[in-house]
């Protein structure tokens, strides 16, 4: 054939003119056939471009893949705090308020989101894979004062993913190893700075302070619900709860 059919092949040289044929010249005038070096630094750009995709297919493929890994991970960390939740020794430790940063320290019920999970003591990035923890240093649950739990809205199980929908007489119930109490929701969620610990300061009688990252996936800010306590039931010999005697 007298006509120069590479480039369909995939090349970057365009057909020659036929008849016309002289060496070192193309169809692009003046300019010529690109360089080797030009050559070169088109190769390199294709090279780093095509790095760059696999960097972000990977990136990407990372994000999606760690909510699901922390899920697993704390899924499984409720399991082992659930078994720890009903032995002796634990009940020992909450009587004597020596549970460990780590250890399991109250079962949190929502009704109205689902919500179920053990919350440990200590809010420590370790102390938090668990899903949510205590404030060390305020209230235990069910006392006077003002307890402060803090928990994961996107990772983690997640269990405060959805706080901000609760609304002013939402029940929320926390079972300690020696009794039960409710709470109820006593204003609308607000947000306020990342390091605002006014939050967990003792505001007058029995109060609940929940707290997560506000927006979803964002430590910009802190989303608050604060609920006053109701009811209490204490657990008595044989694992039943009975009433407390309101004063």
């Amino acid at each position: 054939m007298t006509r120069d059919d590479s480039w369909i092949n995939g090349e970057d040289v365009p057909p020659k003119a036929e008849g016309s044929r002289r060496r070192g010249t193309s169809r692009r005038g003046a300019s010529g056939p690109p360089t080797d070096t030009r050559w070169r630094k088109r190769r390199g750009v294709r090279r780093a471009l095509n790095t760059l995709s696999v960097v972000l297919v990977l990136g990407g493929v990372g994000l999606l893949a760690f909510p699901f890994a922390t899920n697993m991970w704390a899924d499984h960390r409720q399991g082992e705090l659930a078994e720890e939740f009903g032995r002796e020794e634990l009940r020992t430790a909450y009587v004597r308020h020596d549970i460990k940063p780590g250890q399991a320290l109250t079962r949190l019920t929502i009704p109205k989101l689902g919500v179920d999970t053990i919350v440990v003591e200590g809010t420590t990035p370790s102390a938090l894979r668990a899903g949510s923890g205590h404030y060390e240093n305020t209230a235990l649950p069910c006392e006077p004062g003002n307890a402060g739990i803090a928990g994961h809205r996107t990772t983690y199980s997640k269990p405060f993913a959805n706080i901000d929908k609760l609304r002013p007489g939402d029940q929320i119930i926390l079972e300690t190893p020696i009794g039960k109490c409710w709470y109820e929701v006593e204003k609308m969620p607000w947000t306020t700075g990342p390091f605002d610990w006014t939050i967990v300061k003792n505001v007058g009688g029995a109060r609940l302070t929940m707290s997560a990252c506000h927006p979803p996936g964002s430590a910009a800010q802190r989303l608050v619900v604060r609920s006053k306590l109701v009811r209490t039931q204490f657990r008595a010999e044989d694992g039943t709860f009975v009433d407390a005697v309101q004063s």
